[in-house]
């Protein structure tokens, strides 16, 4: 079982930077893959940014070279920062801990909009 807590969301201007942070506990986080996903109003919930337990990343085309995922394994978190943050990057994001099953945080909206 894993509880995920995220934080950092809030209203940024286009081109600006934020940094969201996803905070776990529970079981052993480091044999987990990590994952960042966005929910915009009337869109599917879409994968942002992956992180395995081996700490191999991939990213949606969409923002590669903008978002970097990490992890720190001994403080059980998994950041994403976020800079040249445009206004189709608004949404709700989730933090996502994958093993064999699936485990959500309650999410954080990010508002990209001058």
């Amino acid at each position: 079982q894993v509880q995920l807590v995220e934080s950092g969301g809030g209203l940024v201007q286009p081109g600006g930077s934020l940094r969201l942070s996803c905070a776990a506990s529970g079981s052993i986080f480091s044999t987990f893959h990590m994952g960042w996903y966005r929910q915009a109003p009337g869109n599917q919930r879409e994968l942002v940014a992956r992180i395995t337990s081996g700490g191999n990343t991939n990213y949606a085309d969409s923002v590669k070279g903008r978002f970097t995922i990490a992890r720190d394994n001994a403080k059980k978190t998994v950041n994403l920062e976020m800079n040249s943050l445009k206004p189709e990057d608004t949404a709700v994001y989730y933090c996502n801990a994958h093993r064999s099953t699936d485990y959500w945080g309650q999410g954080t909206q990010v508002t990209v909009s001058s």
